[in-house]
């Protein structure tokens, strides 16, 4: 199988600047040329020969008939769409076997043209290179191109072989996978991308990831077997656990159902065994003692996923056997080394993706780099360029997308799984992602700034400098703030007052750019709308800010007005999901209960002017352990109706408020009160906690236990915490008794605080 195999890249000669006065493949819409295929062409190769026939069509007028070689007449003009015996005789010193699955020739010999490659997809990608880069065609998403008309076509001296060093090109955006053609057109080959087979076909991996479950279903096995699973605590348990490794027993079940999927699958190549999606490694005595021989929980792994690849490669020799380095396996171990059949897939989920990964801020995963990519086979890769936390907000990491990809490729990676927004159709700058990063896995060295040139430019007209001014703002906002960027990020404090009023300008440029056209109007619009509900959700804090500093706000917004017009526009564009596995239903509720109608005051706050307090309500509440420790509630003695309310019976600190920065970076000084109640069942007691914790300090601020006799029954009550100077990682929180029997519940109606 190619893939296990090492692929020599060979140079790859850039058509840019060719020589214009080459031979003419069509001259005013007709050309003699014919577009040849072997006798023995396989699918893939017969849709490149159509593909190129159509596009041609569709730049000059001229319709190049398709034959097979036997049937072109003498010495005509031909294009040898793949590669046949007669193909590889006009390119001599082509190294054919090099060229693996995707590997591409166009070479010019004589008046003849040859567009092949590897099979099964290298012919097609010769095709799609040759219609960009002589052509001049552009695929900007599944449905959106840029194809020109030029009757007359010149086909300049072509000398180019190439073959990408990542053999396994995985795009995770919607557009690409729901689309296989379009995905083709992209030279990806992902799992997901699902390409057919007239296409070149793509990867399968049979299970995909996160598997030790599939496998071995608990349900199934458990109850007879519990010695197969983790042994945490001195207990075996298989809720959020995983298998116990060095168990034979577990492990030969386990190559035995691996195996029965092969048979099943057995043109996949690939099968995933690896860990669940969480911790819970097994902490036997045995277990530990190979972790502690290796060096870092890796070990068991890689001994266990060996030896089951052993037994597969019995069977399937050319089988290949996946697994992850993930979270607490992200360490190499010091000793064993992945078999030869053994695919290591390194995540850089827990990275800083603010900044390249090969920096000091990611000296972690660095080292792990480093170590895996010595003893490594078959390295993977699987990055993450999307937020988790929500896939319509801003995300600045666009900066070191190319470095990071050459950075894969310099440590050996042969596969990269770049996991974008494939649930979402109005992400941050989605299909310009999509678009940029396929180009890139393709080939990491072209220059990421002229290919986001090129797809402004090329699929937004003149509005493509204003937005790429936006994107720089973007980037340039985060990076002088010095956060960390990481893939669950919902943060926006990056974004101050003056970058908001920027970005809204850039894109009132771009609007009125290409105002007089619908359709770029169109793209321009939905690419603001991540934009729009930065500015919706910072809008609060901003105002509150202008409100308390007594400055004015450069723009006013109806927040429901705002709101409404978002959730319209999204799902009119078909927005999907906002994150990961979560319709945009879950985002429109969250959104209506954040944005309400305003309570009236506090009692000891209706004489004071507007910059000297602040009202926080339960919707601006973190709450944690929704629906076990806490929920929202409709109250009718609340301020504004509802409520946070947690049960009596637990502890935790369920109900929180984190001080925004807008309000820690004025450094004033807050009299803080939160309002509450309490639902008892006795008289003596505690009735709830409060206080005030500084996170980066690691220490309480400020805490009272609130006995039961000062919080009478069923009546909301202020609580003063005191005054204090609230900076940025400070958090007010309201916890329970943790006595059931004592106390029913604890409403939380709002905290509101009073400048001193």
């Amino acid at each position: 199988m190619i893939y296990l195999n090492a692929i020599a890249s060979l140079v790859l000669l850039s058509c840019a600047g060719a020589d214009a006065s080459g031979m003419a493949l069509t001259k005013d819409g007709k050309s003699a040329y014919v577009i040849a295929v072997g006798p023995d062409a396989i699918e893939s190769e017969k849709t490149a020969a159509s593909e190129l026939q159509g596009f041609i069509e569709k730049v000059t007028g001229a319709k190049l008939p398709i034959r097979t070689e036997s049937d072109v007449a003498g010495d005509a003009p031909r294009i040898l769409v793949g590669a046949s015996a007669e193909a590889k005789r006009l390119c001599p010193g082509v190294d054919w076997t090099a060229l693996g699955q995707d590997g591409i020739v166009l070479k010019t010999s004589g008046k003849h043209l040859v567009l092949a490659g590897g099979r099964p997809r290298g012919a097609l990608y010769a095709a799609y290179t040759f219609l960009e880069d002589v052509v001049g065609c552009r695929w900007w998403t599944s449905t959106e191109s840029t194809i020109p008309k030029k009757p007359d076509l010149t086909m300049p001296e072509l000398n180019v072989t190439y073959t990408p060093k990542l053999r396994y090109r995985e795009a995770f955006y919607r557009d690409v996978t729901h689309y296989p053609i379009f995905a083709a057109r992209l030279k990806c080959n992902g799992h997901f991308e699902q390409i057919p087979p007239s296409h070149g076909g793509h990867y399968t991996i049979l299970g995909w990831c996160h598997t030790f479950y599939m496998l071995l279903p608990p349900e199934k096995y458990f109850k007879d077997h519990s010695e197969w699973y983790s042994e945490i605590n001195g207990k075996r348990v298989h809720e959020g656990a995983q298998l116990c490794l060095t168990n034979d027993e577990m492990r030969m079940a386990l190559t035995a159902a691996a195996l029965d999927w092969i048979r099943k699958s057995p043109q996949a190549g690939i099968i995933d065994i690896s860990q669940n999606d969480w911790h819970g490694q097994c902490q036997c005595a045995k277990c530990k003692a190979v972790e502690q021989e290796e060096g870092s929980p890796a070990g068991p792994l890689i001994r266990f996923v060996n030896a089951i690849a052993a037994d597969v490669e019995k069977a399937f020799p050319d089988f290949l056997v996946q697994t992850l380095a993930y979270q607490y396996t992200r360490k190499p171990p010091s000793k064993v080394r992945p078999r030869r059949n053994v695919v290591i897939r390194l995540c850089s989920i827990e990275c800083d993706f603010g900044h390249p990964l090969d920096s000091e801020a990611n000296a972690t995963f660095r080292n792990d780099i480093n170590g895996w990519s010595r003893i490594s086979p078959n390295l993977a890769i699987w990055n993450y360029v999307t937020n988790f936390r929500n896939y319509i907000l801003p995300h600045p990491n666009m900066r070191s997308l190319a470095d990071d990809l050459r950075y894969f490729v310099k440590h050996g990676a042969v596969s990269v799984f770049e996991q974008g927004d494939n649930g979402c159709g109005i992400g941050d700058f989605v299909r310009l992602r999509a678009w940029v990063l396929s180009r890139l896995m393709w080939d990491p060295s072209r220059d990421q700034e002229g290919l986001i040139r090129e797809f402004l430019t090329g699929y937004y007209g003149p509005a493509g400098t204003p937005l790429g001014e936006y994107l720089t703002l973007l980037h340039g906002a985060f990076e002088k703030r010095g956060k960390q960027l990481r893939c669950y990020n919902e943060d926006l404090s990056f974004l101050t007052l003056d970058d908001l009023v920027h970005a809204s300008a850039l894109f009132d440029r771009a609007a009125k750019a290409v105002a007089a056209d619908p359709v770029l109007t169109g793209r321009v619009r939905r690419e603001r709308l991540p934009l729009d509900l930065a500015k919706l959700l910072r809008y609060a804090s901003l105002e509150t800010r202008a409100r308390l500093t007594t400055t004015s706000m450069p723009w006013r917004l109806d927040p429901i007005q705002a709101r409404e017009a978002f959730i319209r526009l999204a799902r009119e564009l078909d927005v999907g999901q906002y994150r990961e596995g979560r319709p945009f239903d879950d985002y429109q509720s969250y959104l209506e209960s954040l944005f309400r109608a305003p309570a009236p005051p506090p009692e000891r706050c209706k004489a004071l002017s507007p910059d000297r307090w602040l009202d926080v309500q339960d919707n601006r509440f973190t709450l944690h352990g929704q629906g076990n420790w806490v929920r929202l509630v409709e109250d009718p003695q609340a301020s504004d109706g509802r409520a946070a309310c947690m049960p009596g019976g637990h502890t935790q600190w369920a109900t929180q408020w984190e001080v925004p920065s807008d309000l820690a970076d004025l450094g004033a000084t807050w009299r803080c009160y939160v309002v509450v109640k309490c639902q008892p069942k006795s008289k003596t007691g505690t009735a709830f906690s409060l206080g005030l914790y500084d996170q980066e300090g690691r220490r309480g601020v400020a805490s009272k236990a609130i006995p039961l006799a000062e919080a009478p029954a069923g009546e909301y009550r202020d609580y003063d915490l005191g005054p204090h100077v609230l900076k940025s990682g400070m958090y007010l929180w309201v916890a329970p008794p943790g006595n059931a029997e004592s106390v029913e519940a604890v409403y939380v109606d709002r905290i509101y605080l009073v400048r001193e």
